[in-house]
């Protein structure tokens, strides 16, 4: 199957230079940071299908199995997975192409060829990467990004990691390097979200990143109501640590490591554990009181 058979293009509004946004279901993203972040990207514009993907030939459906709808008994249909590339205008005009869906499970180098294909056909300026990680990070202070980039004037941009670094890659990150090699700049955004609440929604890993996508690539989405999310979350998670001594030396240990560090490496050697706390979390903000 060629590259072309991958996908099929749809009649589609006429967009300049658009940004590329990537998010894709299956790898990290602690909680739930770029999920949410182009949940709302894609609430607040409006977009319609580019192009979809055919995902028998990239999807493994038996990881991914599709919903099955279930009325009084009767199957009423299923929902398929789809990855598809969407193209629509902010509130000021700046033309944008998200592209969603879960990451292939099959045909990397296939899929991210295809994408740099139709990223070439759009005149994509620019292609912006979001993920999160769970972190040493403590929720008292804001949220850091860290970013990889395909030139050193893009990885200024925001906070980059020192040294060098092999972790295994998601698709965004392959992706970068094709789009690279077509010629299209490509940075990745990742918020470190506080390790001990990586299981659960942090809207201030949204709010961080979209505002972030602003300033990189001049997309604007409106993150009030996530910042507004974000404090409503802290101050039950502030609630909670109140009542662990345990839990409160460990957050100032992050707040001390953070303070010293800012900018610096990412610690990751020195992460204390915080599995007991993350559950307690899980537990209170689903109204189930934790013990202190």
């Amino acid at each position: 199957m060629s590259v072309v058979a991958l996908y099929e293009r749809l009649p589609h509004p006429d967009v300049e230079s658009p940004v590329l946004v990537v998010c894709m279901e299956g790898w990290v993203d602690a909680g739930l940071g770029a999920a949410t972040a182009t949940a709302t990207l894609l609430g607040t514009i409006s977009t319609e299908v580019a192009a979809t993907f055919d995902t028998d030939e990239l999807v493994d459906q038996r990881a991914r199995r599709p919903m099955m709808h279930v009325k009084d008994g009767i199957n009423t249909g299923l929902t398929w997975p789809r990855i598809e590339l969407r193209v629509g205008e902010d509130a000021a005009g700046k033309a944008v192409a998200v592209l969603i869906g879960p990451e292939p499970d099959l045909r990397w180098r296939s899929f991210i060829e295809a994408v740099a294909e139709l990223a070439g056909s759009l005149d994509v300026r620019l292609a912006v990467g979001l993920g999160a990680f769970p972190s040493p990070a403590p929720h008292t202070r804001p949220v850091r990004l860290i970013s990889t980039a395909t030139s050193p004037d893009l990885a200024t941009l925001m906070g980059s990691i020192e040294g060098t670094l092999d972790v295994p890659a998601g698709i965004e990150s392959a992706m970068e390097l094709s789009l690279a090699e077509a010629g299209i700049p490509a940075i990745g955004l990742w918020a470190r979200v506080p390790h001990y609440v990586a299981g659960m929604p942090y809207p201030a890993a949204s709010a961080a990143l979209l505002d972030a996508l602003a300033l990189v690539a001049g997309v604007h989405v409106d993150s009030t109501d996530l910042w507004a999310a974000a404090e409503l979350t802290r101050q039950k998670v502030d609630e909670l640590i109140a009542q662990s001594d345990t839990h409160m030396a460990m957050v100032r240990q992050l707040e001390e490591q953070v303070d010293t560090t800012e900018g610096g490496s990412l610690g990751l050697g020195q992460l204390p554990s915080g599995d007991e706390l993350g559950d307690e979390l899980e537990r209170y903000l689903r109204g189930e009181q934790g013990t202190g």
